[in-house]
């Protein structure tokens, strides 16, 4: 398997549910902003509300970390707006959904499905550069923690702007972090 860390996304055109309202997205939109694309399998499911929902907890907190949402399945955006119309849950989220009814998104970044039509549960966090910096893929009965995400979102941010510093294992914001060096070698 050959690694998407650090890979730029390609170039993509799609169609999106946001706030009421159906409107097209582009790679071109995500040029020096921070994106997190969170890819789940369809809607009208089981544990996918429950992510996106989790996911709608934390919208405003990432905003505020100047990183912009993308949720993405297989379905197209009228059923987006269907699902959002018919769920007290859908309708808490605020983030634009992505609709990927081909599959080239969802093939872009290694989460189709081929013989089912859908989506692994993938969540990328793609730099202003349009380069992926977190990959992580579930299999589809295996829910995500936006927590845990924010937590990874937040050490990203940080080692972009302080390149010569690393996070460790559990980095919370405001943690210690370490200036990898010869001295630091066999100390930790």
């Amino acid at each position: 398997m050959e690694t998407i860390i650090n890979r730029e996304i390609p170039e993509f055109k799609a169609m999106a549910y946001h706030n009421g309202e159906f409107k097209s997205v582009t790679n071109a939109d995500l040029k020096g902003k921070w994106s997190i694309f969170f890819f789940y399998p369809a809607d009208f499911t089981f544990v996918c509300p429950t992510e996106l929902v989790d996911m709608a907890d934390k919208y405003e907190h990432l905003k505020s970390l100047g990183v912009e949402v993308y949720s993405v399945s297989t379905d197209t955006h009228f059923v987006h707006k269907a699902w959002h119309d018919a769920s007290e849950s859908i309708r808490k989220i605020k983030y634009p959904m992505l609709a990927d009814p081909t599959g080239a998104l969802s093939r872009a970044f290694g989460v189709m499905i081929e013989e089912e039509g859908l989506a692994y549960r993938g969540t990328f966090l793609v730099n202003p550069e349009g380069k992926i910096k977190i990959a992580e893929i579930h299999d589809n009965n295996i829910g995500r923690n936006a927590d845990e995400l924010v937590r990874k979102v937040e050490a990203a941010l940080f080692v972009a702007e302080h390149p010569n510093e690393v996070c460790p294992a559990k980095w919370k914001k405001g943690g210690e972090t370490l200036k990898p060096s010869i001295d630091l070698v066999g100390k930790i």
